[in-house]
């Protein structure tokens, strides 16, 4: 039996990530793109996105994805966490942990001070998980989104 690796996203992988990532829009009970909608995110990411998986075989088991962020502290480098998941038949066995440990592998590599991220604030087990991490909260921080018709309005506003 294979062992589990944790690397980037490659192209030919772009196919078992999609069935994981249609999982976790069923996870989370929201409305999933078509299949052909997610490859095609796949294969034009926007600069400075890295993904990484959990590959077992040609099995996808998990993956993080994270962006290059500038400036931060000190005017230093540094990466945000936009999703991390592991699959429904894979939890348990510390893929979460291992895909936070290369993304913070890849942090230092890249000189980056510093991992950012949001999480659920009802999800307990998810706090323990960041917390036994080392994470610090930052309950003088707020998280903002601009979406939809509000969006919309605020790139149109000049135009009136």
């Amino acid at each position: 039996m294979s062992e589990t690796a944790i690397r980037l996203l490659r192209p030919e992988d772009h196919e078992a990530l999609t069935a994981l990532m249609v999982e976790m829009q069923g996870h989370y009970g929201v409305p999933c793109p078509a299949t052909e909608e997610i490859l095609a995110g796949l294969a034009a990411l926007p600069a400075g996105v890295d993904i990484l998986i959990a590959v077992k075989g040609a099995a996808v088991l998990g993956f993080a994805s994270a962006c290059n962020l500038y400036p931060g502290p000190g005017l230093k480098s540094g990466f945000f966490l936009k999703e991390i998941y592991v699959a429904d038949a894979a939890r348990g066995a510390g893929l979460g942990r291992k895909l936070m440990t290369a993304l913070a592998e890849l942090a230092v590599e890249r000189g980056h001070r510093r991992i950012d991220w949001t999480a659920d604030a009802d999800d307990a087990a998810l706090l323990r998980f960041y917390d036994g991490l080392g994470a610090a909260t930052y309950p003088k921080k707020v998280f903002y989104r601009l979406t939809g018709d509000a969006l919309v309005r605020l790139a149109s506003a000049d135009q009136d």
